[in-house]
Order: structure tokens, then C-alpha cells, then sequence
């Protein structure tokens, strides 16, 4: 064991340099960060308690309703997208927010973002964002790809209402994230950002929760962009922190409070944002309009089998590892809202 871990020492700096050099060449080599706060949690996960039993069966319900009961939405399917959107805003409403619907119009048809506040107390003028994209591409269902990252984005808003931090915290819900939208204007996230720089909004960090159900113990699981695979694991058991360089300090500071609270495997980068999956979700669009802003993700299709297809089901969701990842994010989302940060 010894010498398989000093061998992949070895192996993880012979890729660094390797990536070094690969970034010299295109002049970004100065805007990578690779290592972050801690050390990942490795061993047998502890067992669940029954809160986070509790927690787990929600976000399955919360899944299946989004997925199987509901089923693909989007513009094509707009009547579906309407649907998830009602039902997203009743579930906050029940847990005592009061919803902010932003309006805006795709190919002729009404697209919402749905948003919810909690205003801090200390300093209320600094807001972190917790969002994510409540459509599914065109033929999928879209458990993974995005139910999980609402169902977490509902379960936090939840269990934060009725407590504020000494930061605004807000929770908000995004249409038209998936293709032919991605990375355009008519996101839905794009929309919401830009509103917030044309308002002048002081966003000091955004999350993005994008597939965070899957994970696998087999090894050769995992997959990445060359050169990551030869200094990251292959066993796709973790969940990931990915930012923009320029986001670096709201990565490191995640990722440290995910360490020092969850026992659950995690890994985290900074990379350029031109790197294949680094801006692969809402992120992007508060970069694109100057915030600090990453994903929280299983790493979607470097890892799951069933992206973007139909078999994209509630069923091949981990809802216990699941739980564990949202109690982990929670710890990260409080410290954040702290004022000291």
C-alpha cells in the first residue's frame, strides 16, 4: 500500500508538470489550483442516522416527482416545464418562503426562475446564491440530471428557513440551463445573473448543484478531461468542487468546510474555464456577468452511464451517499453566510 501511494505521488507530479506544461502553451499555466484544504475522507462511510435516513427518502420522493411523476420538461415539453416550476414553488412556499417568480420569454413560451431570500443580519447586502436548473434535456427524464440538484437545492431551503445568517442567503431555482440554451443568453441563469449585475447586486458566491446523485466503487469509473485522469481518482466514489480561477478562494473555502464536516470523499479544483466540463452548468453564467461561482457535481458524463438519456431514472440514484454530500453542502453554505468570511 505503501508503494502504490508513493507511486501515484510520483504519477501526480509527473501530471501536474505535465499540465504545467500543456497550460504554458496557451498562457494558463498562473490560473490553475489543483490542491485545496484537508484531505478527502477515504474508509467506510459511517452509517446513517435517522435524520439523515429521513433526508434521504425525501430527496427520492422530491426526485420521483421531478423524474417519473413529472418527466421531462423543457420548452418542447412546456407544459411539463410549467408543472415543475407550480410544484417547485408550492414545496417553498409550504416550507414558509415567500416566492420570487423572474419572467422571461424562450421561442414564444414563458420560462420562470423561482428564487427565495432569507436576508442576513449582519450583512445583508452580501449574498451568496444556492441554485440549480430545474429543466431536463430534450428524450430524458432527467433524475440525475437536474432532479437531484433540486431536490438538494429544496432540501437546503428547507432546513435554512427561518434561519438567516449574517449574510443574505438565497436559494433559486433555474429554467432553460440544457441544450439548445446552454451557454447562451436564453439560459435561465443568465437571465437571473445579469439581472443581479444590472441591479448591482453584491453576490459574494454562488453554488451550483448539477448531478449529485451517482457514484461508483468500481474501479475505472471515472473519466476526465487529459491530463486529470493521472492525478485524480478513477474510482468515481467522491463528489467534486469545480470553479473558474478567478473563483479560486470561494473553491478552497468550500471545499475545507466540506472536509471538516462531512465524511464523505471530495476533490476540488480552479481551472481555466475553457477546460472541457469546467463551466458545464449555472455557474458560468455568474462568471459571464463577474461573480465568484462553482459546481457542486458527480461529475455528470465522466462518470454517469446514463446521461442525457432516457434511462436517466430515479432509480439509479445513490439517495443515501446523496444525503451525506447535501449535509456536507449545508455545513458549507452556513459557513459561508457567516460575516467572518
Amino acid at each position: 500500500m505503501a508503494l502504490r501511494r508513493s507511486f501515484r505521488r510520483r504519477l501526480g507530479w509527473a501530471a501536474v508538470i505535465l499540465l504545467g506544461l500543456v497550460l504554458l502553451t496557451t498562457g494558463g499555466a498562473s490560473q490553475v489550483k489543483l490542491r485545496m484544504p484537508g484531505e478527502s475522507f477515504q474508509g467506510p462511510l459511517p452509517a446513517a442516522d435517522t435524520g439523515e435516513s429521513a433526508l434521504a427518502e425525501m430527496l427520492r420522493r422530491d426526485v420521483v416527482m421531478l423524474a417519473e411523476t413529472i418527466g421531462e420538461r423543457n420548452v418542447v415539453q412546456h407544459h411539463k416545464l410549467l408543472e415543475a416550476a407550480a410544484w417547485i414553488e408550492k414545496e417553498l412556499a409550504k416550507a414558509g418562503h415567500a416566492v420570487e417568480k423572474q419572467s422571461f420569454v424562450v421561442r414564444g413560451r414563458e420560462c420562470f426562475n423561482l428564487s427565495v431570500e432569507l436576508k442576513g443580519t449582519a450583512r445583508p447586502d452580501e449574498t451568496i446564491v444556492i441554485g440549480a436548473h430545474y429543466d431536463s434535456v430534450e428524450g430524458c427524464p432527467g433524475a440525475n440530471d437536474n432532479g437531484t440538484g433540486v431536490a438538494a437545492t429544496l432540501a437546503l431551503a428547507r432546513r435554512f428557513a427561518g434561519k438567516p445568517g449574517d449574510r443574505t442567503l438565497r436559494f433559486v431555482f433555474f429554467a432553460n440551463e440544457e441544450p439548445p440554451y446552454f451557454q447562451t443568453d436564453q439560459m435561465g441563469s443568465f437571465h437571473y445573473a445579469q439581472g443581479c449585475r444590472e441591479r448591482n447586486e453584491k453576490i459574494v458566491g454562488m453554488i451550483s448543484l448539477e448531478t449529485i446523485g451517482y457514484f461508483s466503487d468500481e474501479a475505472g469509473s471515472q473519466q476526465y478531461p487529459f491530463p486529470f485522469g493521472l492525478m485524480y481518482p478513477t474510482t468515481g466514489n467522491f463528489i467534486a468542487f469545480v470553479g473558474n480561477s478567478a473563483s479560486q478562494p470561494l473553491v478552497e473555502q468550500a471545499v475545507g468546510s466540506f472536509r471538516r464536516q462531512a465524511k464523505f470523499p471530495s476533490e476540488g479544483a480552479a481551472l481555466p474555464g475553457w477546460i472541457s466540463g469546467v463551466g458545464w452548468s449555472d455557474h458560468w453564467s455568474f462568471w459571464e456577468a463577474g461573480y465568484p461561482a462553482l459546481m457542486i457535481t458527480d461529475t455528470a458524463p465522466f462518470r454517469y452511464p446514463h446521461y442525457h438519456l432516457e434511462t436517466d431514472t430515479p432509480d439509479k440514484i445513490d439517495y443515501g451517499k446523496m444525503a451525506k454530500v447535501v449535509l456536507g453542502v449545508e455545513h458549507v453554505v452556513r459557513e459561508l453566510a457567516e460575516a467572518g468570511n
